[in-house]
């Protein structure tokens, strides 16, 4: 690499563009170039405007950034989104219209047809998605996403899953963390001493995303994964750490053993690329009776692997397991920044802004 490339932040001051200022921070690559931030917040320096929730402290060097409008103009060579979906949409647009690759957590272009939905082990191929995109849209920039941060955790157990046996059907109960909500979040007086079992939108989106993901592009379109997959979303009073209760059934039916293999052998383009933020292993397995735990595991792999333990027959379909993801790191932030580490060792972010 030669320089680093900068890259703005928006939604700077929100739960995942904290993780964004966090996980830049000593970044071989990317440098922070501006953040943005939406309504009273321009023009504040971002320790005043920012209610700092990482449990890490927050970066001197972000410290006195003053934060800027969400609007084309930015000094940077690309843009991270964190923006909360009732802006993300068209604000991304306008950047990608003036010519800014835009790497996106937000929801709202996941599943447009010339949008990669990106998860860099299982499907780099389509991000030949992207000239299309700038030919159908006129645009010298781009949107690329990243899946909703249950479905990254999932999808990458079911990949490798997929790939040695392939599925049949996917039933999954998720007990997802308080800070998948954002700040402030669920009231203390709904989740002390609860579980709440609906989560707006949730269920949809780990239905749907994964087929996507899992599916073949070819000629300009992705042709979904053509497997069932039942969802039930929860939130439960965990900080941070999805836990996803996951069964299957599968064309071959692989031993207990193969399973864990494919599981645990699993290593792809990131891993072979050496990217900065690649996990060593994607999907970690672990043999305790109790594991995974949210508390325990969710940093294994400095929280970019989804971590897989309970594997086990199932007596309705054939294998049930649980697994855990970070859901702000590799369910957020650090997917987008991983994201964008492929697109540069591609040669898709040439800095020329």
């Amino acid at each position: 690499m030669t320089r680093k490339l900068r890259a703005a932040v928006l939604g700077a001051t929100g739960t995942v563009g904290q993780r964004f200022i966090q996980l830049l921070e000593h970044h071989p690559w990317f440098e922070l170039g501006a953040i943005a931030a939406s309504g009273r917040s321009v023009d504040k320096p971002y320790h005043r405007a920012c209610s700092w929730k990482v449990p890490e402290p927050m970066p001197e060097y972000a410290r006195d950034r003053v934060l800027s409008p969400c609007s084309p103009g930015l000094e940077a060579d690309f843009v991270f989104s964190g923006l909360p979906s009732s802006l993300a949409g068209e604000v991304e647009s306008d950047f990608a219209r003036a010519g800014y690759p835009v790497v996106s957590n937000s929801g709202n272009h996941r599943m447009d047809e010339d949008v990669p939905l990106l998860v860099p082990e299982i499907n780099p191929g389509h991000l030949d998605l992207v000239p299309l995109q700038q030919k159908c849209r006129r645009s010298s920039g781009f949107i690329v996403t990243n899946p909703n941060c249950t479905t990254i955790a999932l999808v990458l157990a079911l990949a490798p899953l997929h790939r040695a046996f392939g599925l049949k059907s996917v039933s999954v109960v998720t007990m997802q963390a308080l800070s998948g909500a954002g700040y402030p979040g669920v009231a203390s007086l709904d989740v002390a001493d609860n579980v709440l079992p609906y989560i707006e939108g949730e269920e949809e989106k780990v239905e749907t995303e994964p087929l996507k993901i899992l599916g073949n592009c070819k000629d300009g379109k992705v042709d979904w994964a053509e497997f069932r997959i039942s969802a039930q979303c929860h939130r439960v009073n965990v900080q941070d750490g999805h836990l996803e209760a996951v069964s299957t059934s599968f064309r071959q039916r692989p031993s207990r053993r193969e399973l864990v293999e494919a599981l645990a052998s699993f290593r792809s383009l990131p891993q072979e690329l050496n990217l900065p933020s690649a996990p060593r292993r994607p999907v970690v397995c672990l043999e305790e009776p109790d594991r995974p735990q949210p508390r325990l595991d969710r940093y294994l792999e400095k929280g970019m692997a989804t971590v897989v333990g309970r594997i086990r027959p199932c007596p309705i379909l054939d294998y049930k397991f649980d697994l855990l993801g970070h859901n702000t790191i590799r369910g957020a932030a650090g997917a987008a920044i991983l994201n964008a580490e492929l697109l540069r060792a591609r040669g898709m972010l040439d800095g020329k802004r």
